[in-house]
């Protein structure tokens, strides 16, 4: 495929052309070196056209039916309230081949097929508990192309439900009721992280569990000092599949967007995440300069084997790799 400019790579993604967002984001996430230029180039083009959506993150519970829920919530969206809305969608990948699934598109099928939607699947590569590293820089990139509602899906696990809430206005929290004690497992860490809570699945059978565990979580969430912006999170019941309760959320989201402004807590919260992105690319860069360093992947190797076997302790094979990378370590 014939290689753009950076000049037709801007004016795409400014049009909304969806064929060239799609091969841009591929530069963001490309680990070439001969694309990072390019790259940064684009984002510092794109930057003053970004900021203008609703960054919504969502995670959940294992079968809490994430894909499910954003193929319902979406259509909403576009259907019932005129909006358009991209979405990022982290897949795990595996940790012995590197490859991962990519089944959202077939998940999310009404979404997948409007053209008011744009579903961007990326693998995370083992990164920070199920994010895809230029998941940031994504983002800016769906903005810049007009979209006005971005929902980063997570893989649910490890440290994803930091990494989304690093990077987003609102977070909601997926729960599946009648799955035992409804509060056990959930960390409190999750629980003082989020903004909103959605026990999903709730039609059928299975709606007076999801109303008890309503219930159970309203309470827990009471217990928890209120937020520095005054915001206690809502718990709801919602079902993809009736519609029920999808209303309720959206109107959650509005809420919370219009007190996050009028308090100037939108702002504090994006400067803030600003920095965080920051030091994250910093300390991507160091350790990309560290690895590349020819000194450092000759004896990298070595060093490994060694600490495989205990001949050499991690510490004293960390600091052998660090005075290869810069010989003034620890005064000498």
């Amino acid at each position: 495929m014939r290689r753009l400019s950076l000049e037709q790579y801007v004016d795409g993604v400014l049009r909304g052309d969806r064929v060239i967002l799609a091969r841009a984001i591929t530069v963001i996430e490309s680990e070439l070196s001969s694309d990072s230029e390019l790259a940064a180039q684009m984002l510092d083009r794109l930057l003053p056209y970004s900021g203008n959506s609703r960054r919504i993150g969502i995670t959940g519970v294992p079968g809490a039916g994430k894909s499910t829920f954003i193929d319902a919530f979406g259509m909403l969206l576009i259907n019932e309230y005129g909006e358009n809305l991209a979405v990022l969608s982290i897949d795990p990948s595996s940790p012995i081949s590197g490859g991962s699934i990519l089944g959202d598109k077939t998940r999310m099928e009404r979404l997948s097929a409007d053209d008011r939607a744009f579903i961007r699947p990326s693998p995370s590569r083992g990164h920070l508990g199920g994010v895809a590293r230029r998941t940031r820089e994504t983002m800016l990139l769906c903005e810049a192309a007009g979209y006005r509602n971005i929902l980063v899906e997570t893989v649910g696990v490890g440290q994803s439900e930091t990494a989304v809430r690093s990077m987003t206005d609102f977070f909601l929290l997926l729960m599946l009721a009648g799955a035992g004690d409804e509060l056990q497992g959930i960390k409190r860490g999750i629980i003082e992280m989020l903004d909103g809570m959605a026990i999903t699945k709730a039609d059928g059978d299975n709606k007076p569990k999801a109303e008890r565990a309503r219930a159970e979580y309203t309470h827990a969430l009471h217990l928890f000092p209120v937020s520095a912006d005054g915001w206690t999170p809502p718990v709801v019941t919602c079902s993809s599949i009736t519609g029920v309760g999808l209303v309720e959320i959206w109107q959650m989201i509005l809420d919370h967007r219009q007190l996050a402004e009028n308090k100037g807590f939108l702002a504090e919260r994006r400067s803030r995440q600003a920095l965080e992105w920051m030091n994250e690319l910093l300390l991507t860069g160091i350790e990309e300069s560290f690895r590349k360093n020819p000194k450092v992947a000759a004896l990298l190797p070595l060093l490994q084997e060694e600490v495989r076997r205990g001949s050499v302790t991690p510490f004293a094979a960390s600091r052998d790799l660090l005075r290869q990378y810069h010989p003034v370590v620890n005064g000498r």
